[in-house]
């Protein structure tokens, strides 16, 4: 799904440097951890683009949300989902638990191991450095789609719409004002420009009036 961002770029750069150094999974080539990094950072940006912009409970992630979204709740039914505990997912009895869970999609998702970013508590929209975190591409799904399901990331969608509801209802009131002041303007035109027309008849009326008058006087004499 292409989107743009939403998201300050700065920001997303320094969460993308942040969680680029202990990524072990990368190994320990620097230029390769920064570009898996900012390859997380741009599927942020539009995920973030996406949830902004429609109902989240109407989205669809993958072709198979309900495997996924079934598959969950079998394994990981008590884990707090709005705000996530790191430790939940990267302790290593949690990693015990995930492995499995993260396997059984191989070859059904696409890039299902890719390094994602995570937003550890969903009301907060913004990927910012101290609310992500790194994690397999499933992973992000899996609790995504249960976001989503539970109406959990409703909250960042109602917020940007109202922040575009405001920008809409200000921009219409400038446009207002701006309509009203080219009336008002148009009008004070028109008025000048009657009163010029006005004065225009009167001056036309009085040389009538002086024309009209010298013939009379003309009609009246004698001429030799």
């Amino acid at each position: 799904t292409a989107a743009t961002s939403g998201t300050d770029e700065p920001e997303l750069v320094s969460v993308a440097h942040a969680l680029s150094h202990p990524a072990e999974s990368y190994g320990n080539d620097p230029d390769i951890e920064m570009a898996w990094a900012m390859r997380a950072m741009q599927h942020a940006a539009v995920y973030y683009k996406l949830i902004s912009s429609v109902d989240p409970q109407f989205l669809k992630l993958t072709k198979v949300d309900d495997q996924i979204y079934s598959e969950f709740q079998k394994n990981f039914e008590k884990l707090k989902i709005d705000v996530l505990d790191p430790e939940e997912l990267k302790s290593e009895s949690a990693k015990e638990k995930w492995r499995p869970f993260c396997l059984k999609f191989n070859g059904i998702v696409e890039d299902f191991n890719y390094g994602t970013l995570l937003r550890l508590d969903c009301s907060q929209g913004y990927y910012t450095e101290e609310n992500t975190i790194f994690g397999p591409r499933i992973q992000f799904f899996a609790i995504e789609i249960a976001r989503n399901q539970g109406g959990y990331n409703k909250t960042v969608y109602i917020s940007v719409q109202d922040k575009e509801g405001e920008k809409e209802v200000n921009n219409g009131g400038e446009k207002r004002a701006d309509k009203e002041e080219n009336t008002k303007n148009r009008g004070e035109k028109e008025a000048d420009s009657g009163e010029e027309k006005e004065e225009g008849i009167n001056r036309e009326e009085k040389t009538d009036k002086g024309g009209d008058k010298g013939k009379k006087e003309g009609e009246g004499a004698t001429h030799f």
